[in-house]
């Protein structure tokens, strides 16, 4: 039984037993307005929407004009009029959540629910995207999330699409590869992609792809609470943590034959928390894990969760925790993840305790293939629950670059800047930098070019690398004592990467 089947099914049941007030949680309107039809026999049905107001629910003719919630209430109140009948109501989101004191039509619901179990046959549904109830309302509401299409349903709108519209044959990779690529968005907007893919040439091709990763970039925009990042680093740009790289290679293999794996038994991946030095190839190797694993992107600013208002920053965690399920496969890129966190063990605020508990349940309980790629410098901002096993599948400690390290770092930043490297003196270079991260060479090698040009040379020498090497101050002598003391926290628990 697919879910939709297992929703109508239920909606039935809930509408046969009386249920006073059922509360289904869709961005999807029609296809709930479809399943309510579908389930409601002979009685009739009434709706209340913002921009209509009373209206019949079939044919949206008004019964009487721009009538508010709190005047179509008030006009069933007494019952009789919606005796075998049920009431749709849409657009309440605002209205519900008016103060209850105030908010009469909350009372009028509450009032219609009575009767509803004492006297009438009858049932109200609302339908809404987010989920807020009234306190007053609990107890006589049920929710129904009508959830997006999984692969077996969107394999099967893709199938149902292509005979149709009469398309040619599609090969079973494409339809596998649309099938992962449709995932999280719904029935409606999958339709209208896929005639938006035949509407050029009249066929499914591999470049209608890029069609599907537009939408969920707009999915993401829309939504405001991750950003899509573009995927164009590459592990080849990262000199040294050869584990942390032959890890992440290994977890894209399973990522990318997951029916296969999942097949054979593997459990589903569930993420890598890196910490260790600053500017060492923390958020380089996030980056890059996105187009190794070959999926979408997403980082999560802690910033961008908190809000204003009660309840809102809880709120934008479920938001952003549902669209990194329904947009996976994918990787979720938690930078800086101490600064989310912090204080957890003395006394944060209650906010953020209840992010960090929604976040944590997530992290333990997922089965998407939603793989947490999470950063770190200072882990002992974190809370202990965090780093226990089960959470992440492995942590890494990442440490200032060895010999070898800065030789691969300073090649890789030197050909990126079109220099020739074989022209330069690199084990002199890797002699000067003791102590030097990642990203103190990647701006010494930047600088010493830029210098290389003001001053009028025709190439990039030695000389002029180890002029800025002479002038930039690495991270040891700035952070001194304090690298030290993070590497003793993290020797033990956790892999060299």
């Amino acid at each position: 039984m697919t879910k939709s089947q297992k929703v109508k099914e239920r909606l039935a049941r809930y509408i046969d037993a009386g249920f006073p007030i059922l509360y289904i949680n869709t961005f999807e309107e029609t296809k709930a307005d479809k399943y309510i039809e579908q389930v409601t026999d002979r009685r009739e049905v009434l709706e209340w929407n913002g921009a209509d107001g009373f209206v019949d629910f079939k044919t949206k003719n008004p019964f009487m004009k721009n009538m508010s919630l709190e005047q179509t209430l008030s006009q069933l109140k007494s019952g009789k009029e919606l005796d075998k009948k049920i009431l749709v109501i849409k657009d309440a989101d605002e209205i519900l959540k008016v103060r209850e004191s105030e908010n009469k039509a909350v009372a009028l619901l509450k009032d219609i629910a009575r009767k509803i179990r004492d006297d009438i046959d009858a049932v109200v549904i609302i339908i809404s995207p987010t989920i807020y109830i009234p306190q007053a309302l609990e107890k006589v509401t049920t929710i129904l999330t009508l959830e997006l299409p999984d692969s077996d349903e969107i394999r099967t709108i893709i199938e149902n699409f292509i005979n149709d519209m009469q398309l040619s044959p599609v090969n079973k990779g494409l339809i596998d590869e649309m099938t992962i690529a449709f995932k999280g968005l719904s029935e409606f907007e999958i339709e209208d992609l896929l005639k938006l893919a035949i509407a050029d040439d009249g066929e499914l091709t591999g470049k209608d792809l890029e069609l599907i990763f537009e939408q969920k970039q707009q999915m993401i925009l829309k939504a405001g609470v991750l950003e899509m990042v573009p995927l164009k680093e590459d592990l080849k740009n990262i000199g040294g943590l050869e584990n942390l790289k032959k890890w992440l290679e290994n977890k894209a293999k399973v990522f990318k034959d997951w029916s296969e794996a999942k097949e054979f038994g593997v459990p589903m991946p569930k993420g890598v928390l890196i910490a260790g030095m600053p500017g060492c190839g923390k958020s380089l190797t996030a980056k890059a894990a996105g187009k190794l694993f070959d999926v979408p992107l997403l980082r999560l600013d802690m910033g961008r969760l908190m809000g204003k208002y009660v309840g809102e920053s809880e709120e934008n965690m479920s938001k952003a925790i549902w669209l990194a399920e329904a947009i996976s496969p994918c990787i979720l890129w938690v930078d800086e993840l101490e600064k989310a966190f912090a204080g957890m063990g003395g006394g944060g605020s209650e906010v953020t305790t209840r992010l960090f508990g929604a976040f944590l349940t997530w992290m333990q309980e997922k089965k998407s293939p939603a793989f947490v790629v999470a950063t770190a410098n200072d882990i002992s901002q974190l809370p202990p629950e965090l780093l226990r096993k089960g959470r992440f599948d492995e942590l890494f400690f990442v440490d200032l670059p060895k010999d070898s390290e800065r030789e691969k770092i300073f090649k890789i930043h030197i050909e990126k800047c079109r220099q020739d490297v074989n022209s330069i003196a690199i084990n002199d270079l890797i002699t000067k930098t003791k102590g030097y991260c990642g990203a103190d060479i990647e701006g010494i090698v930047g600088e010493s070019v830029e210098r290389a040009f003001i001053n009028g040379g025709n190439k990039l020498t030695t000389n002029d690398i180890l002029d800025c090497i002479d002038n930039t101050k690495s991270l040891t002598d700035i952070m001194g004592d304090k690298l030290k003391d993070l590497k003793k926290k993290y020797e033990n628990n956790f892999k060299p990467a």
